[in-house]
């Protein structure tokens, strides 16, 4: 009898890790094809110039670090830690841990995006030196990294979040999140930069609003 219990207790919980894992394969083919529509609909609106690769220089930078904020070392680092406050200390202690983290990392986040921002040519020359001979499109390159480089702040406690919900047992939000923002890039390009007097600043607007 007790062996029949615990079978039927562990059913309930296999079944939820399989919806959960559905749901985020299929929301991570779905922001695969999204990404691929964004970058098609990118190339199509800023073509092959000066000015594109001056944006995609301003995307890239931001786009660097989040590798590091929001995908890599730190939720590697948070979640398990998370994970096993939950489980063995009470809820206040968690919650203390997710302020203390929260407030941390959005105070590291201000200050690197406020330094960046000010500093802006010389990052342009750090990651792209060739642009050193063409003081326009250095400029142009600095002016869209001080749009778009708030975008890692905003996507990293965005990730922040998702690991929290991960961490409780919620999948649905974080795996639909990077849909919405590849949309809001794509809405960004196809019908705001084709229209705008710089196609490249509309479109490092819709990746600042992609946070």
């Amino acid at each position: 009898m007790s062996e029949k219990k615990i079978t039927a207790n562990k059913e309930p919980k296999s079944l939820s890790l399989l919806r959960s894992g559905v749901l985020v394969s299929i929301c991570t083919f779905l922001s695969r094809i999204l990404g691929l529509v964004r970058d098609a609909a990118l190339a199509y609106v800023l073509g092959a110039s000066g000015s594109a690769d001056a944006f995609y220089v301003a995307f890239k930078i931001p786009n660097f670090f989040r590798r590091l904020f929001a995908e890599g070392a730190f939720a590697q680092a948070f979640v398990p830690v998370l994970s096993e406050y939950r489980v063995k200390e009470s809820k206040e202690e968690v919650r203390a841990l997710i302020s203390a983290v929260s407030g941390s990392l959005a105070l590291v986040l201000l200050c690197i995006t406020v330094l960046f921002m000010v500093c802006a040519p010389w990052v342009v020359y750090v990651f792209a030196p060739g642009f050193a001979g063409d003081d326009g499109q250095a400029a142009l390159a600095s002016n869209l990294l001080v749009i778009t480089f708030p975008y890692l702040m905003f996507i990293s406690l965005t990730a922040l979040a998702g690991g929290i919900l991960n961490a409780h047992g919620e999948y649905a939000v974080p795996a639909i999140t990077p849909i919405f923002l590849n949309i809001s890039l794509i809405v960004a390009t196809v019908f705001f930069a084709r229209t705008a007097a710089q196609a490249e600043t509309a479109v490092a607007w819709g990746c600042f609003s992609q946070g």
